[in-house]
């Protein structure tokens, strides 16, 4: 091989290392760019994940929290309606305490009138006997008339005064009876509010709380002024039958 053919066979091979040498350093140039540019990705994939995280934590945090106030609230408002309940049950045992005190002091009145008629309706009757006997003595017939009047209008007005008295303690019963009914109903009622949960059973329990007190309230109002057949017009007195001028009759 000729001197010429020689060196131009160096030139090519160093060309060509030359070459793969470029090939090599920008190889590198890249892989090295291609490493900072993965390193800068994975960097801002970890500060967005932190971030993310971070919010994700904050929004649970506050989730919690809110959580937590509600269920205090719920908590607060359920323990208030308890309390208000053991309050109303406490007022409602009260007044059922007097109440049946006021009912048998008027129970016990009523009796007591009905006493006073009877023993009226027996003095009566008693000075009818008197007069009757006096009449016999002096006018015979007439007077066994007179006396049967008077002990007829006795016995009339001693009937009339029992049952006026039944009448009044059979209305007093129905209305306790009545009454006892919408104390439970009320009870019950205070029962299930203090138990609800949602906003719109607990204003339907209270509607029909208030519904239910006003009832109670009203039975509670008649008890406390006594029968409705205090209201009730009196029994119309019999028609007279005496005879004119006698001394002993109460209605002329």
């Amino acid at each position: 091989m000729s001197e010429e053919q020689k060196e131009s066979s160096v030139l090519f091979s160093l060309n060509e290392l030359f070459s793969l040498e470029q090939e090599r350093i920008k190889q590198e140039e890249e892989a090295k760019v291609r490493a900072v540019e993965e390193a800068k990705r994975a960097e801002e994939d970890a500060r967005r994940r932190a971030i993310e995280e971070e919010q994700r934590r904050l929004r649970d945090e506050e989730e919690r929290k809110r959580t937590e106030e509600q269920r205090k609230r719920e908590e607060a408002a359920r323990l208030e309606a308890l309390r208000q309940a053991e309050i109303e049950k406490a007022r409602v045992t009260a007044e059922e305490h007097a109440r049946l005190e006021a009912m048998r002091q008027q129970q016990a009145h009523a009796q007591e009138l009905a006493k006073i008629s009877q023993d009226k309706s027996k003095k009566t009757l008693m000075y009818a006997v008197i007069a009757a006997v006096a009449f016999l003595l002096i006018g015979g017939t007439t007077g066994g008339v007179l006396w049967y009047r008077a002990d007829q209008k006795a016995k009339e007005e001693a009937r009339q005064a029992q049952l006026l008295a039944n009448q009044k303690a059979e209305e007093m019963a129905q209305l306790q009876k009545k009454l006892d009914e919408q104390s439970r109903k009320v009870s019950d009622l205070m029962d299930k509010l203090s138990n609800a949960e949602d906003e719109a059973t607990k204003a339907k329990l209270k509607a029909e709380l208030a519904a239910a007190q006003k009832e109670q309230n009203a039975t509670r109002g008649a008890l406390q002024r006594g029968s409705p057949s205090d209201t009730k017009p009196s029994t119309p007195r019999p028609a007279c039958t005496c005879v004119e001028g006698d001394p002993m009759c109460s209605c002329l």
